[in-house]
């Protein structure tokens, strides 16, 4: 975001100093031990539980939930981390109305379903600031993995690969830890430092080295780590932002989103964070999504979310687009930009309204915009990286790549959802693959 910084119309400090703790404070505080008491009572416990089985990482619901009722929350973390080791991050950012909660016999026999994330987060929670890690590593086994990237699935990967018993060494572009848990999530989601906390929280388990500020093809090599590790589990997640297409799309003012999240996320003083009066985000998922209430939390006065396609389609959930929508943001659908107009900077932006096969209806819209951010997907990058699936590394169900001892997951690996929840199932099962590989 540097080139806005020298942009008219972002500055920084648009809202009062005091203003900016309580427009970024938690966006759902932790329950307390009553409340967390009440929400369990509220679950049947179903013996063939569907929440299960919408969970991509398979916690038994119906048993930490159970846990909590009577009192043991220690239980109930154990319960959800012995299948997602990343439960606290999960809690926050997994989109459980569409997945366990809408699953939810509650859900489907009276509109209200168990408040199964915010128990997880609550079990989770209790357990982490006790500062023990309730895992420990078995007998070393001898072998070394290699772990490229130190996001959701490399991270999960990991753990549950030192807790096996092997030595595990994270190399990661960035100088810290946590991938998109650290630089791509709002930061109402995930406030107090938590991302960073859980990382160190789950390191403890040991058996595990991060090298910080090595990328694939700057500094490390495919074939390097072949020939000095056991095996390898690719996690490298999406680096690059696709292009809008659209004319002027190079002018000041025009960044990726993710950029302006990490930036957000990174920043001390979020007072100093400059910001437009009038922004634009293209896009229609959570990164979108992201970036507009951001915007606007920031003082931004108008902020308008433009998507291609009907809401229908939008990759964010109704929640998160009622979410935005309860924040200030403006969303239009049905519509293609087309250019940015500005001499240097971008001063407005248009587009073309679409019908429901993209085809252009005739009609445009222009919008006033100081600030426009990209948010329509990101592709992989690297060089000599195994056969790809389209545009992602190519694995089978258990993540092994066309590469004998290479395995893949999250962001980067065919097949998945691009969800943190997913990602760690996804890290969790290629560990216990590689393992098997290793040890029989």
């Amino acid at each position: 975001m540097s080139q806005d910084r020298f942009t008219p119309g972002i500055v920084a400090g648009r809202l009062a100093p005091e203003a900016y703790g309580q427009a970024f404070s938690d966006l759902h505080p932790r329950l307390d031990d009553h409340e967390a008491l009440v929400a369990a009572d509220r679950c049947y416990f179903c013996h063939d539980a569907p929440c299960i089985t919408a969970c991509p990482t398979d916690i038994d619901i119906p048993l930490f939930i159970r846990q909590i009722a009577t009192g043991t929350p220690d239980a109930a973390a154990k319960t959800i981390l012995t299948q997602n080791i990343m439960g606290g991050m999960c809690a926050r950012v997994c989109p459980t109305e569409t997945l366990c909660e809408e699953a939810c016999v509650r859900e489907k026999a009276e509109g209200k379903p168990v408040l199964i994330g915010q128990l997880q987060r609550y079990a989770t929670d209790h357990l982490q600031e006790q500062g023990v890690h309730p895992f420990t590593r078995a007998a070393g086994t001898g072998k070394a993995v290699a772990v490229v990237g130190a996001g959701p699935a490399g991270l999960s990967c990991a753990h549950r690969l030192a807790m096996l018993g092997h030595d595990v060494v994270v190399f990661d572009a960035r100088e810290k830890p946590g991938g998109l848990n650290e630089y791509g999530i709002a930061s109402y989601k995930t406030t107090g430092g938590f991302a960073q906390a859980e990382v160190d929280w789950l390191l403890q388990i040991g058996g595990i080295e991060i090298r910080a500020g090595k990328a694939m093809g700057r500094d490390i090599t495919l074939n390097e780590l072949r020939e000095d590790f056991d095996a390898v589990f690719l996690g490298l997640g999406l680096g690059g932002v696709n292009a809008l297409g659209a004319e002027g799309e190079d002018k000041a003012g025009v960044s990726d989103a993710v950029g302006f999240i990490a930036e957000l996320r990174q920043a001390s003083d979020l007072a100093a964070l400059p910001v437009g009066r009038d922004v634009v985000v293209i896009g229609g998922g959570m990164t979108a999504i992201d970036a507009a209430v951001q915007a606007k939390l920031l003082g931004a006065l108008n902020v308008t979310l433009v998507y291609r396609r009907g809401r229908e389609r939008m990759n964010a959930s109704v929640y998160e687009q009622d979410l935005a929508a309860s924040k200030g943001v403006r969303i239009v659908t049905n519509a293609v930009p087309r250019a940015v107009i500005g001499n240097g900077a971008v001063r407005e932006i248009e587009f073309d309204y679409v019908g429901d096969d993209m085809t252009p209806t005739g009609q445009t819209l222009r919008l006033a915009a100081d600030q426009v951010f990209k948010a329509i997907g990101q592709t992989l990058q690297g060089d000599g990286l195994p056969d790809l699936d389209g545009r992602k590394i190519k694995v089978d169900g258990m993540g092994r790549t066309s590469v004998k001892g290479v395995w893949a997951g999250g962001d980067c690996a065919s097949g998945g959802d691009d969800l943190t929840v997913t990602a760690v199932a996804e890290g969790r099962d290629a560990a216990m693959d590689i393992h098997k590989t290793l040890v029989g």
